[in-house]
């Protein structure tokens, strides 16, 4: 995968070059390039924005850089991609979203500031994300949020391949508890389960601690999983066993 970022802070994107993602980068499994669209304003002084028509608060994206540096990324890498703006009014990024992204071979990050872009930009545009409903200074950290996310997904970036399916959100489950050495901690035990060996009493005790870790903390996400059998009967002995616990408990 190509991922390609227009932005006039290009020094921001450094922490993508380490921990997983800067070694996809050394292993040329994800290609990654800033573009300081700043290289493409007309006048001395490097504007890339100018006040809105018809008067108004705040500053607008010029729609030359973006243009002229999309033009240089198209005529140096043709072929289908998927650009994307950063915008409060786009879509909400999720792990769905970012399933769908890995699949694509080159994605384009346009990175806003001030007041907003103009309109004719949004020609260029073929999706628009939002990381939720809060404003902030530029397209900057929202880019590096969804790049991150997107590149963990790819194959051989993770060190173990098993890590993405269990991930907190697959299947809109939350991920379930998780221990390592010592077994006990300042009177806190991992679960004897954990440490029998019985694969398949794990694998029932992982999916039915998921399960109750949805229901405690994001029930609406339990209303779009697709529930097996199985796990349509964890949840209820997960609700029957919550009923009881507010019964059992004094008042």
């Amino acid at each position: 995968m190509r991922i390609d970022v227009l932005s006039i802070f290009p020094d921001m994107f450094a922490p993508l070059t380490q921990s997983m993602i800067g070694k996809a980068l050394e292993k040329d499994l994800l290609q990654f390039n800033v573009t300081d669209f700043r290289k493409y304003s007309h006048d001395k002084h490097h504007h890339v924005d100018d006040t809105p028509y018809g008067g108004g608060a705040g500053m607008l994206l010029k729609p030359e850089p973006i243009f002229e540096a999309m033009d240089d990324i198209n005529a140096a890498h043709p072929g289908k991609k998927r650009v994307i703006l950063l915008d409060p009014a786009g879509k909400t990024f999720n792990q769905g979203e970012a399933k769908k992204l890995a699949k694509e071979d080159h994605l384009v990050f346009i990175c806003g500031h001030y007041e907003g872009y103009d309109e004719r930009i949004r020609s260029l545009v073929t999706d628009e994300y939002s990381l939720g409903d809060f404003i902030l200074t530029g397209g900057e950290l929202p880019a590096m949020v969804m790049i991150d996310a997107v590149a963990r997904l790819l194959p051989g970036v993770l060190g173990n391949a098993e890590s993405a399916p269990t991930d907190s959100f697959e299947n809109n489950l939350l991920e379930y508890p998780e221990y390592t050495r010592p077994p006990s901690f300042r009177g806190m035990d991992v679960p004897f389960v954990l440490q029998n060996g019985d694969h398949g009493k794990i694998d029932d005790w992982r999916l039915k601690e998921s399960l109750r870790r949805t229901l405690q903390r994001r029930p609406d996400l339990l209303e779009h999983a697709d529930l097996d059998k199985k796990a349509q009967k964890l949840l209820r002995e997960v609700k029957r066993e919550q009923r009881t616990k507010y019964t059992d408990e004094p008042d």
